[in-house]
């Protein structure tokens, strides 16, 4: 059977880190993927992109990976990205987004202990990840513990257990058990590939308390930023007695700002329709989130802000599917 030929690109994280005198830090380059022994069935060449905590992993190194890919996408059959934890559902977001539509898999993956430790997680996931790399089935994916995601869907959920990440409000992709690798979910292709590396990163991510003033709203204008996504409560609740939210929001979108709003529950879809205050919120012209989850919301919000020039387009953005992000009714 012919090699698949595929290409890793390291960023550092935990799967690549050792012990120091500071605690973990990520010191490996490209021997992750000797210690992982994977070679067979595969011709894989190792990129070394960064060496960074995923606490690190910015707009700036976002950019730097999707150009990476684009430059690279027609000598591979898949792309595998080893990055840290923390951060990985907002790198493997906003990657969906900047390569909407391309043809190969590309998929992420990393460990919640090091590659060279006796009890490590990260061969599995890697062998995951490359096997739905050498599968041709295309888009941008997560691959941990023996399950692999949507990149839009997924969620860093546990910070110890090896199963981290959870697939929110839709199945896994595919799973691998005694039968190899089994497929859930058929996600229909999304257009022809477009890539689109620009993005704006003055987006704040606001998770609503009981009390939050409105001023808070305000005082985030005043630095600049462009864009916010509130996490709202339950299907879509936000206070408008005493602290009267929805007044700071109207003034928000009046002057061009984009407010999107998502629910603080991880699973099922907001829904602002139901209640008065949701209903309120809608009014001032906020964007409603869906079933989205924060970090696709707020990668998106990125994007959009990036690629569009009025609210309006950001508003139909939003409206659309790119990735798989949203369920639309």
């Amino acid at each position: 059977m012919e090699e698949k030929r595929i290409l890793v690109l390291t960023t550092g994280g935990t799967i690549a880190s050792m012990d120091g005198e500071n605690g973990l830090s990520p010191e490996r380059g490209i021997d992750i993927i000797g210690l992982a022994n994977v070679g067979a069935g595969f011709s894989v060449d190792v990129h070394e992109m960064f060496r960074l905590d995923s606490s690190n992993i910015q707009p700036e190194e976002w950019q730097s990976l999707a150009i990476e890919i684009d430059s690279r996408k027609n000598e591979y059959d898949g792309i595998v990205i080893t990055h840290g934890t923390d951060t990985m559902a907002y790198t493997s977001s906003i990657l969906a987004y900047m390569l909407r539509g391309i043809e190969i898999p590309v998929v992420l993956t990393g460990s919640q202990l090091p590659a060279d430790h006796p009890l490590t997680d990260a061969i599995a996931n890697l062998h995951i990840a490359f096997t739905f790399a050498g599968s041709g089935y295309p888009g941008v994916f997560i691959a941990f513990d023996r399950k692999v995601i949507l990149a839009t869907r997924a969620v860093k959920a546990r910070t110890r257990s090896f199963s981290a990440f959870e697939s929110i409000n839709q199945n896994p992709i595919a799973q691998a058990d005694a039968r190899g690798l089994v497929f859930n979910t058929i996600i229909e292709k999304t257009g022809s590939y477009d890539f689109k590396p620009d993005l704006c990163p003055d987006v704040f991510l606001l998770k609503l308390v009981p009390g939050t003033t409105p001023k808070s709203l305000q005082m985030l204008i005043d630095a600049g930023y462009k864009g916010i996504v509130i996490e709202a409560f339950g299907a879509g609740g936000l206070h408008v007695f005493r602290r009267n939210l929805v007044v700071e929001l109207k003034k928000a979108v009046e002057k061009g700002v984009s407010i999107v709003v998502v629910s603080q529950c991880l699973y099922e879809p907001s829904d602002f329709t139901i209640y008065e205050v949701g209903r309120m919120a809608l009014s001032a012209g906020v964007i409603e989130g869906r079933d989205m989850t924060s970090e696709a919301a707020v990668t998106k919000l990125m994007w959009a802000l990036g690629n569009t020039k009025t609210p309006e387009e950001v508003r139909t953005i939003f409206n659309t599917s790119l990735a798989g992000e949203v369920t639309l009714r």
